[in-house]
């Protein structure tokens, strides 16, 4: 998701793709170290890594 796409978003919807996302990536992480295998695209966990880093980042930005 772009930074303009994500200034677009609410602050209620703001917070909850927040949650959705770093809910998502806890998943993600626990799936990949497991001892049953990896995940199918490793880079993934990084760009939700960075897409969270980018929704606070604005959600603070707005609180300004």
């Amino acid at each position: 998701m772009k930074a303009r796409d994500i200034q677009q978003l609410g602050a209620d919807e703001l917070s909850q793709r927040i949650r959705e996302t770093t809910a998502e990536l806890s998943e993600l992480r626990l799936k990949n170290k497991s001892s049953a295998g990896s995940v199918d695209k490793p880079i993934r966990i990084r760009l939700m890594r960075r897409e969270i880093a980018r929704m606070k980042t604005i959600q603070h930005a707005g609180k300004k």
